[in-house]
Protein backbone atom coordinates (compact mmCIF):
# COMPACT_ATOMS: atom_id res chain seq x y z
CA UNK A 1 0.00 0.00 0.00
CA UNK A 2 1.01 3.65 -0.38
CA UNK A 3 1.04 4.05 3.41
CA UNK A 4 3.44 1.13 3.77
CA UNK A 5 5.72 2.56 1.13
CA UNK A 6 5.67 5.94 2.85
CA UNK A 7 6.57 4.29 6.16
CA UNK A 8 9.52 2.61 4.44
CA UNK A 9 10.77 5.98 3.19
CA UNK A 10 10.40 7.64 6.59
CA UNK A 11 12.24 4.79 8.32
CA UNK A 12 15.02 4.52 5.71
CA UNK A 13 17.67 5.24 8.37
CA UNK A 14 20.01 7.07 5.98
CA UNK A 15 18.42 10.04 4.22
CA UNK A 16 16.60 13.07 5.61
CA UNK A 17 12.95 13.11 4.52
CA UNK A 18 11.32 16.13 2.89
CA UNK A 19 7.74 16.26 4.13
CA UNK A 20 5.27 17.56 1.56
CA UNK A 21 2.13 16.93 3.62
CA UNK A 22 1.25 16.87 7.31
CA UNK A 23 0.82 13.10 7.30
CA UNK A 24 4.55 12.74 6.72
CA UNK A 25 5.26 15.39 9.37
CA UNK A 26 3.26 13.37 11.90
CA UNK A 27 4.99 10.11 10.94
CA UNK A 28 8.39 11.73 11.46
CA UNK A 29 7.33 13.34 14.75
CA UNK A 30 6.01 10.03 16.11
CA UNK A 31 9.41 8.46 15.41
CA UNK A 32 11.32 11.55 16.62
CA UNK A 33 12.97 11.85 13.21
CA UNK A 34 14.13 15.20 11.80
CA UNK A 35 12.67 16.35 8.48
CA UNK A 36 12.69 19.10 5.89
CA UNK A 37 9.42 21.05 5.55
CA UNK A 38 8.75 21.07 1.81
CA UNK A 39 7.29 24.07 0.01
CA UNK A 40 4.05 22.14 -0.60
CA UNK A 41 3.23 22.45 3.13
CA UNK A 42 2.28 26.08 2.41
CA UNK A 43 3.84 27.49 5.57
CA UNK A 44 3.49 31.27 5.52
CA UNK A 45 4.12 32.53 9.06
CA UNK A 46 6.42 32.20 12.04
CA UNK A 47 3.83 30.63 14.34
CA UNK A 48 3.43 27.70 11.95
CA UNK A 49 7.20 27.36 11.70
CA UNK A 50 7.41 27.20 15.49
CA UNK A 51 4.90 24.34 15.50
CA UNK A 52 6.87 22.49 12.83
CA UNK A 53 10.07 23.03 14.81
CA UNK A 54 8.51 21.25 17.79
CA UNK A 55 7.66 18.38 15.44
CA UNK A 56 11.29 18.05 14.34
CA UNK A 57 11.75 20.39 11.37
CA UNK A 58 15.39 21.14 10.52
CA UNK A 59 14.90 23.11 7.30
CA UNK A 60 12.03 25.09 5.77
CA UNK A 61 11.54 25.32 2.02
CA UNK A 62 9.85 28.63 1.26
CA UNK A 63 6.63 28.32 -0.81
CA UNK A 64 7.56 29.12 -4.40
CA UNK A 65 5.10 32.01 -4.77
CA UNK A 66 6.54 34.07 -1.91
CA UNK A 67 8.81 37.09 -2.38
CA UNK A 68 12.05 38.23 -0.84
CA UNK A 69 10.12 40.91 1.06
CA UNK A 70 7.82 38.27 2.53
CA UNK A 71 10.84 36.21 3.58
CA UNK A 72 12.44 39.20 5.30
CA UNK A 73 9.23 39.93 7.24
CA UNK A 74 8.76 36.29 8.18
CA UNK A 75 12.31 35.93 9.47
CA UNK A 76 11.84 39.10 11.52
CA UNK A 77 8.80 37.40 13.08
CA UNK A 78 11.00 34.38 13.80
CA UNK A 79 13.51 36.66 15.55
CA UNK A 80 10.72 37.97 17.76
CA UNK A 81 9.77 34.39 18.67
CA UNK A 82 13.40 33.45 19.31
CA UNK A 83 13.49 30.69 16.70
CA UNK A 84 15.39 32.30 13.80
CA UNK A 85 18.58 30.27 14.32
CA UNK A 86 16.86 26.93 14.90
CA UNK A 87 16.29 25.99 11.25
CA UNK A 88 17.69 26.47 7.76
CA UNK A 89 15.92 28.33 4.94
CA UNK A 90 15.83 26.86 1.43
CA UNK A 91 14.59 28.62 -1.72
CA UNK A 92 13.82 26.98 -5.07
CA UNK A 93 15.93 29.14 -7.36
CA UNK A 94 16.01 27.39 -10.73
CA UNK A 95 13.57 25.24 -12.67
CA UNK A 96 9.91 25.03 -13.59
CA UNK A 97 7.89 25.95 -10.50
CA UNK A 98 5.56 23.26 -9.11
CA UNK A 99 2.23 25.08 -8.83
CA UNK A 100 -0.37 22.36 -8.25
CA UNK A 101 -0.75 18.61 -7.89
CA UNK A 102 -3.44 16.21 -9.03
CA UNK A 103 -4.45 12.66 -8.19
CA UNK A 104 -4.60 12.07 -11.94
CA UNK A 105 -1.58 11.86 -14.22
CA UNK A 106 -1.93 14.27 -17.12
CA UNK A 107 0.87 12.65 -19.12
CA UNK A 108 -0.87 9.28 -19.06
CA UNK A 109 -4.24 10.86 -19.80
CA UNK A 110 -2.81 12.77 -22.77
CA UNK A 111 -2.00 9.40 -24.32
CA UNK A 112 -5.34 7.84 -23.31
CA UNK A 113 -3.64 5.52 -20.85
CA UNK A 114 -5.05 4.56 -17.42
CA UNK A 115 -2.87 5.86 -14.60
CA UNK A 116 -2.23 2.33 -13.29
CA UNK A 117 -1.30 1.05 -16.76
CA UNK A 118 0.66 4.03 -18.03
CA UNK A 119 3.75 2.07 -19.14
CA UNK A 120 5.76 5.00 -17.71
CA UNK A 121 5.02 7.03 -20.83
CA UNK A 122 6.34 10.16 -19.08
CA UNK A 123 9.86 9.02 -19.93
CA UNK A 124 9.18 10.27 -23.45
CA UNK A 125 8.71 13.81 -22.11
CA UNK A 126 11.71 14.56 -19.84
CA UNK A 127 10.71 18.24 -19.65
CA UNK A 128 6.97 17.62 -19.44
CA UNK A 129 4.32 18.67 -21.96
CA UNK A 130 3.88 22.34 -22.82
CA UNK A 131 0.53 24.11 -22.48
CA UNK A 132 0.00 27.24 -24.59
CA UNK A 133 -2.56 29.99 -24.12
CA UNK A 134 -4.82 31.20 -26.94
CA UNK A 135 -2.21 33.92 -27.47
CA UNK A 136 0.38 31.17 -28.03
CA UNK A 137 2.18 31.93 -24.76
CA UNK A 138 3.63 28.99 -22.86
CA UNK A 139 1.79 29.30 -19.55
CA UNK A 140 2.24 25.86 -18.01
CA UNK A 141 4.19 22.64 -18.24
CA UNK A 142 2.26 19.50 -17.30
CA UNK A 143 4.52 16.76 -15.99
CA UNK A 144 2.87 13.68 -14.54
CA UNK A 145 0.64 14.82 -11.68
CA UNK A 146 2.28 18.26 -11.52
CA UNK A 147 1.17 21.52 -13.07
CA UNK A 148 4.32 23.61 -13.40
CA UNK A 149 5.22 27.09 -14.59
CA UNK A 150 5.64 27.48 -18.32
CA UNK A 151 8.78 29.57 -17.90
CA UNK A 152 11.89 28.52 -16.00
CA UNK A 153 12.21 30.28 -12.64
CA UNK A 154 15.75 31.63 -12.43
CA UNK A 155 17.09 33.46 -9.40
CA UNK A 156 20.71 33.15 -10.47
CA UNK A 157 21.07 36.94 -10.41
CA UNK A 158 19.42 37.24 -6.98
CA UNK A 159 21.99 35.24 -5.02
CA UNK A 160 23.70 38.28 -3.52
CA UNK A 161 20.32 39.52 -2.22
CA UNK A 162 19.80 36.15 -0.50
CA UNK A 163 22.86 36.45 1.72
CA UNK A 164 21.91 36.51 5.37
CA UNK A 165 18.44 35.18 4.52
CA UNK A 166 18.84 31.90 2.64
CA UNK A 167 20.98 28.91 3.62
CA UNK A 168 20.25 26.52 0.76
CA UNK A 169 19.55 27.26 -2.91
CA UNK A 170 17.73 24.52 -4.82
CA UNK A 171 18.16 23.89 -8.53
CA UNK A 172 15.54 21.61 -10.05
CA UNK A 173 17.21 19.48 -12.75
CA UNK A 174 16.12 20.14 -16.33
CA UNK A 175 16.52 17.84 -19.32
CA UNK A 176 19.87 19.35 -20.32
CA UNK A 177 22.57 21.72 -19.07
CA UNK A 178 21.78 21.33 -15.37
CA UNK A 179 25.44 21.04 -14.36
CA UNK A 180 26.36 24.03 -16.51
CA UNK A 181 23.67 26.04 -14.71
CA UNK A 182 25.03 24.88 -11.36
CA UNK A 183 28.46 26.19 -12.36
CA UNK A 184 26.90 29.49 -13.46
CA UNK A 185 25.17 29.87 -10.08
CA UNK A 186 28.43 29.23 -8.24
CA UNK A 187 30.28 31.76 -10.39
CA UNK A 188 27.64 34.42 -9.65
CA UNK A 189 27.26 33.78 -5.93
CA UNK A 190 28.46 37.30 -5.14
CA UNK A 191 27.17 38.95 -8.32
CA UNK A 192 30.47 38.77 -10.22
CA UNK A 193 29.18 36.88 -13.27
CA UNK A 194 25.51 37.76 -14.01
CA UNK A 195 23.46 35.16 -15.85
CA UNK A 196 21.89 36.11 -19.20
CA UNK A 197 18.11 35.76 -18.78
CA UNK A 198 15.64 35.58 -21.65
CA UNK A 199 12.12 37.04 -21.76
CA UNK A 200 9.37 34.51 -22.58
CA UNK A 201 11.66 31.77 -21.32
CA UNK A 202 12.96 32.76 -17.88
CA UNK A 203 11.08 34.40 -15.00
CA UNK A 204 11.73 35.76 -11.52
CA UNK A 205 8.47 37.57 -10.79
CA UNK A 206 7.50 35.94 -7.51
CA UNK A 207 10.80 36.85 -5.85
CA UNK A 208 10.29 40.48 -6.94
CA UNK A 209 6.62 40.67 -5.80
CA UNK A 210 5.41 40.58 -9.41
CA UNK A 211 3.28 38.18 -11.42
CA UNK A 212 5.08 34.86 -11.46
CA UNK A 213 5.84 34.81 -15.19
CA UNK A 214 7.38 38.30 -15.17
CA UNK A 215 11.11 38.82 -15.67
CA UNK A 216 12.72 41.85 -14.03
CA UNK A 217 16.39 42.60 -14.58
Amino acid sequence: SELGELKRYVENGEFLIEASDLGVVNMCAERKLPFVAGHALNCYNAVTLKILLKQGMMRWCMPVELSRDWLVNLLNQCDELGIRNQFEVEVLSYGHLPLAYSARCFTARSEDRPKDECETCCIKYPNGRNVLSQENQQVFVLNGIQTMSGYVYNLGNELASMQGLVDVVRLSPQGTDTFAMLDAFRANENGAAPLPLTANSDCNGYWRRLAGLELQA
